[in-house]
């Protein structure tokens, strides 16, 4: 893995992008045309028919919705396209978010007439996030009540987006016939069986004076990035296409402007300059930031070049299930992997043996002998490997930073129904819960049931529903109910003495001391340790970075389950105030244990209280129908958060407890005729108060 490449890299003509958008955009749709394109399949699938490519799982095709990120790799214009098509569902964010951990690029696709929608506003606030390069796509030009300029106005306000149309669409809904390239300023229509050939011509005469409008707008924005663009701009000088192109792609990876393109994917229209602009304008793995991190157990921050002769390191973004074995996804950073390789787990401190690499396209593999810088592939016989681990050299390690990943909202009692099935269910559980960093299991204190927890209704139904299709188990299941955190509404301190005796004559005994403050954080800030012992009590009993670190882990082990009903414990300082040790008699188990306990004193003495999962709510309706949605949720106890409405349209926003959103979509649909829809994502843990 310290070797030299054996040829010269091709990082520079290979994009790794993402597709994401809010739900029913028609992002899966945009792929399966990207791949039609470029020769990775012959015939198009349509999401609608349950015939789509990246929508490979049985869950994906009765619905007609994207579950779990697909990988798939596609050539255009002599580069490779790794691309991920991610869902646009709330309840599968986990997918977005570890995908654009990779990721180099994104293309986000809005719909023309459902605009800036929730699950859009998280993709792209998960993108700024991870600092990733984004065009946007406006999809669905054909449909009635489609308005592109709405769309990146909306852009703007709702997202603090910069965004630079470099096409503008000819016509929309039943009109709409083409776009007109603000670049070359030329009209460009999509013709044959699947809209494969682009034919560019002159621009209509009624349209002439809007693309010349907006042509200096963009030239306009360019000028922003680029002082000469700027300068020939102001002087009346022509600046060339290769000019505007070279610029915009230098705005882009700098995260400065996010070109704007339209189309309609399902009509075969507009994907074609889309590719072109994933190549012309994202950034290649040579382009983008050097990897991150640190050196394990230091503080020391290191970096890793992209380049295939460096020191190898990857990143674990994806675990799955294939053909029954364990396999995960890797991003490599540097250097080369080779299968047979043995790796470190940087994460875990864990040597790790690569049996087998591939390349993916959706649930199809094949095998690969080599793996460089730059590439996404997936990789066999990895034991110990989970979500966001490092994989690197082992004389040269590295730890990059962990996902942060969203805590289940929801549970449910699941039992087989059949006794002879229940050790083949806690494996299958264990198994999605290795897969899925946004599922936990645990094991109800009271009934003795094993609780399956997630982020919706949707996704325990998904995970029960793969239970059958996958290990065939049938099972049943109780009714959902609300996963709750608690902490604390003030300070309050308590100290715990171990002690334990090895003997019967009690000769030799284990023993520590430890005194511990806690104090409320603010909310969503997180728990932490702090030694904030005196001087004094350092030098009279001092211990080692080592225990110390011991120590911390022991008082954070204390908020894996509050006072209350037992749930984690959230949102606690934890300062260490004073440590006693004897000599022959203080081990670091000791410490833990006398920090743990004196912790837990403290948190029942500090008016522990519960937390619950608070959700925003955003409801579509009519607007002559806005007043009995807003009447329905207020006395669901929703607090409203505002009123929008736009031509025959209402939109509400919304703040509401998850206790009072069970079965809404029945009620809504009962309230509004049918005619309202709503999105709803975690916001917070809070009270209820």
């Amino acid at each position: 893995m310290n070797r030299k490449a054996n040829k010269p890299s091709k990082m520079g003509r290979v994009r790794n992008i993402g597709i994401a958008a809010h739900i029913d955009a028609g992002k899966t749709t945009v792929s399966e045309r990207i791949l039609f394109y470029t020769g990775r399949i012959h015939k198009t699938g349509e999401v609608h028919d349950g015939a789509a490519t990246m929508d490979y799982m049985e869950q994906e095709q009765d619905r007609g919705i994207t579950i779990t990120a697909a990988v798939t790799t596609c050539p255009w214009r002599d580069h490779d396209i790794h691309l991920i098509d991610t869902p646009g569902h709330v309840d599968f964010t986990v997918e977005v978010e570890r995908s654009l951990r990779v990721l180099d690029g994104c293309v986000t696709v809005f719909c023309a007439v459902g605009g800036v929608e929730p699950q859009s506003e998280t993709v792209w606030r998960q993108a700024v996030k991870y600092q990733v390069p984004r065009i946007a796509f406006v999809n669905k030009m054909d449909r009635v009540g489609a308005d592109f300029f709405r769309v990146v106005r909306e852009m703007k306000t709702k997202l603090g987006a910069q965004p630079v149309p470099i096409q503008i669409p000819i016509g929309a809904e039943d009109k709409f016939a083409g776009v007109i390239d603000l670049l070359t300023m030329e009209a460009v229509t999509f013709s044959g069986k699947h809209g494969e050939v682009a034919e560019r011509g002159p621009i209509p005469d009624a349209l002439m004076a809007e693309a010349a409008e907006h042509r200096e707008k963009l030239i306009e924005a360019c000028g922003d990035v680029d002082d000469e663009v700027a300068e020939t701009f102001l002087g009346g000088g022509e600046i060339s296409t290769e000019k505007l192109r070279e610029v915009l792609r230098r705005g882009t990876i700098a995260n400065r402007l996010q070109p704007v393109l339209a189309g309609s994917a399902l009509r075969d229209r507009g994907v074609l300059p889309l590719l072109d602009a994933i190549v012309d304008y994202l950034p290649s793995p040579l382009e983008v930031i050097a990897a991150e991190g640190f050196k394990p157990d230091t503080e020391e921050r290191i970096s890793r070049p992209p380049d295939a002769n460096a020191p190898f390191s990857a990143l674990v973004f994806k675990v799955i299930l294939a053909e029954g074995r364990r396999h995960v996804f890797l991003r490599i950073y540097s250097g080369t992997l080779d299968a047979g390789d043995e790796v470190l787990n940087s994460s875990r401190g864990q040597n790790e043996r690569v049996a087998r690499l591939f390349r993916v396209h959706a649930n199809k593999r094949e095998r690969a002998d080599r793996a460089e810088a730059g590439d996404l592939v997936l990789a066999a016989g990895l034991r110990f490997a989970r979500t966001g681990d490092t994989l690197c050299d082992k004389a040269d390690p590295i730890v990059f930073e962990k996902m942060q990943f969203l805590k289940p909202v929801i549970a449910c009692a699941v039992e087989p129904r059949h006794n002879r099935d229940l050790d083949k269910l806690q494996d299958a559980l264990r198994k999605l819960d290795d897969e899925d960093p946004t599922v936990e299991l645990k094991e109800d204190e009271n009934t003795g049931q094993m609780l399956l927890a997630g982020m919706g209704e949707l996704h325990l139904e998904i995970l029960v529903d793969r239970l059958r299709t996958e290990f065939g188990i049938e099972v049943n299941t109780g009714n959902p109910s609300v996963v709750y955190r608690e902490t604390i509404r003030r300070a309050a301190a308590a100290s715990e003495t171990f002690e334990r005796f090895l003997d019967e004559e009690k000769k030799q005994r284990l023993f520590a001391f430890a005194k511990v403050r806690v104090k409320p954080a603010a909310r969503d800030a997180g728990s932490g340790f702090k030694d904030l012992r005196d001087a004094t009590n350092i030098a009279e009993f001092p211990v080692s970075e080592k225990d110390l670190k011991e120590i911390g882990l022991g008082a954070l082990d204390a908020l894996e389950a509050g006072p209350i009903d037992g749930y984690p414990v959230q949102d606690v300082e934890i300062e260490l105030v004073e440590l006693r040790t004897s000599p022959g008699e203080t081990t670091t188990i000791a410490l833990r244990v006398a920090t743990s306990n004196a912790t837990r004193s403290a948190i029942k003495d500090a008016q522990p209280t519960t937390l619950a999962p608070l959700m925003h709510l955003e409801v579509f309706v009519p607007d002559t129908m806005v007043g009995s949605v807003v009447g329905d949720l207020s006395a669901r106890g929703a607090r409203i958060e505002g009123v929008e409405t736009e031509g025959a349209r209402g939109v509400v926003h919304a703040t509401v407890a998850m206790t009072k959103m069970f079965g809404y979509s029945t009620d809504l649909r009962s309230l509004t005729e049918g005619r309202g829809t709503f999105s709803m994502r975690f916001d917070r843990f809070d009270s209820l108060d």
